[in-house]
C-alpha cells in the first residue's frame, strides 16, 4: 500500500515538473509587446488606442496596431486622392470620413458637434492631438499594419494612405502571428 502511494507521489511530481517546464517556456516565449486589433473608425476608440500605444512605447514595450474595416478612415490621407476606383470604392471614399481629424464619436457626436468638444478639451488641458499622437507614434517606432483585405473591400487604395514610416500592409494572419508572440492583446 506504502509502495502505491510512493509511486502516485513520483508521477505527481514528475508532472508538477513537466508542468513548471511548459510554463516556462510559455513565459518566455511571449515578448514584451503590445498588439492591437483597431477595427472601429470612432474618434474616441482610435485616441483610446493611440493613447494606450503611446504609454506602452513609453515603457519600451513594442506596440504593432493592426488596422482593419472602418479603422482604416484614420489612416486616409486628405490630401491624397486614388486613380481607378470603381464606383462602390468611390461611394465607400464619399461616405467615410477621410482621415483621422474628421472621425466621429462613438456617442454624443451631436451632428459633429462633440468631436469640436473633446478637441477643445484635449487642447484646453495639454492632451496631445491625433496628428500629434501619430507623429510621436512614429518616433516611438510604433508599427502599423494596414489590413489588405479591408483595404480592398472598402476600395482603399495604398496611394490615398498616411505617409507613416513604420507602415506596412498584410493580412490578419499576421496580426494572429504577432499577437500570438505578444504579452498583450487588444481589440478595440
Amino acid at each position: 500500500m506504502e509502495n502505491s502511494g510512493t509511486l502516485t507521489m513520483d508521477v505527481l511530481h514528475n508532472e508538477l515538473e513537466q508542468l513548471r517546464k511548459k510554463t516556462t517556456r510559455l513565459e518566455k516565449s511571449r515578448k514584451d509587446q503590445l498588439s492591437i486589433a483597431i477595427v472601429s473608425g470612432d474618434m474616441d476608440k482610435i485616441l483610446a488606442a493611440m493613447i494606450i500605444s503611446l504609454a506602452a512605447a513609453a515603457m519600451d514595450s513594442r506596440v504593432k496596431l493592426f488596422f482593419s474595416f472602418w479603422a482604416l478612415s484614420a489612416l486616409r490621407d486628405p490630401k491624397k486622392k486614388a486613380k481607378g476606383k470603381d464606383f462602390i470604392s468611390k461611394m465607400f471614399g464619399i461616405m467615410l470620413p477621410k482621415g483621422r481629424n474628421r472621425l466621429k464619436l462613438s456617442n454624443m457626436n451631436m451632428c459633429g458637434m462633440g468631436p469640436v468638444m473633446i478637441k477643445g478639451l484635449m487642447k484646453k488641458q495639454n492632451v496631445l492631438s491625433l496628428d500629434e499622437m501619430f507623429q510621436q507614434a512614429a518616433e516611438l517606432g510604433i508599427e502599423i499594419t494596414v489590413c489588405e483585405m479591408s483595404m480592398n473591400l472598402m476600395g482603399f487604395k495604398k496611394e490615398e494612405m498616411i505617409d507613416y514610416p513604420h507602415l506596412r500592409y498584410a493580412g490578419a494572419t499576421t496580426f494572429v502571428a504577432d499577437a500570438g508572440e505578444s504579452s498583450m492583446q487588444w481589440f478595440i
